[in-house]
């Protein structure tokens, strides 16, 4: 898988996804995003298959303040990603102890393949009701 395949799929992330999430009050820079909210702040973290070939999406919430590390260091709430939260919740499972689901786009060969893996995406994002990611967690 080069280089090239992953770059075509995060420009379609980039052109399908990435605008609706910052509609939706997300800031950030592709992969991580962040959206506060009035009780934590949501946070969502596109994770490439180091293969090739697949993604998978975690999302998960912090505190409003950030997060602290588990060795004491603070991340603040501008920085924190999916990656810095113990419980993360992966795109289309059912429980956070689930996989979820590793968005292929192995055999995609023109832009449109690409997009429409992106819009796989759009369809399970639910991310226009802002306590949906915090549900996931209850």
């Amino acid at each position: 898988m080069s280089i090239s395949e992953r770059t075509m799929m995060v420009t379609a992330l980039k052109q399908v996804v990435i605008p609706i999430l910052r509609e939706q009050g997300f800031k950030g820079s592709f992969p991580h995003f962040r959206r506060a909210n009035e009780n934590n702040i949501d946070l969502i973290t596109f994770q490439f298959n180091k293969w090739g070939g697949s993604f998978v999406i975690e999302v998960a919430t912090c505190p409003k303040e950030g997060t602290t590390m588990y060795w004491g260091e603070k991340i603040p709430p501008n920085k924190v990603t999916a990656h810095h939260i113990n419980e993360r919740f992966r795109l289309g499972a059912k429980s956070v102890e689930e996989d979820g689901i590793w968005f292929s786009y192995e055999n995609a060969l023109t832009e449109e393949d690409y997009t429409k893996v992106a819009e796989q995406v759009f369809k399970l994002l639910k991310t226009s009701d802002e306590s949906w990611i915090t549900s996931l967690f209850l």
